[in-house]
């Protein structure tokens, strides 16, 4: 029995210590990742207010409205057509008008 205990206690340690070992592999990964140490990347997205205008920077790249509007802009006018999105809207349509027909 105390033999029993103690391979377990042994077991144990070993993952717990390989668990440890596994998050600091995995932090100096995400640094590797990263290429270098750089204060500005450490927020994902940055807002600040300027003369009444917000300016965003998201991972260090500048981020305007006007690039917003334009890019809205762009995906209106490409109006694709989706197959797919159009039969799973009928299927819907065609099963709720079934469902509400039985129940009411």
């Amino acid at each position: 029995m105390v033999r029993f205990f103690l391979k377990t206690i042994l077991l144990i340690s070993v993952l717990f210590f390989g668990i440890i070992l596994g998050f600091l592999e995995a932090n100096n990964g995400l640094h590797k990742m990263k290429g270098y140490d750089d204060g500005r990347f450490e927020k994902i997205i940055e807002v600040e207010k300027q003369d009444e205008v917000y300016e965003t920077s998201i991972l260090g790249e500048q981020i305007s409205s006007h690039n917003i509007e334009e890019k809205k802009k762009v995906f209106e006018e490409i109006n694709t057509y989706n197959v797919f999105s159009d039969i799973a809207q009928k299927l819907a349509n065609f099963f709720s008008t079934i469902f509400s027909s039985l129940f009411l």
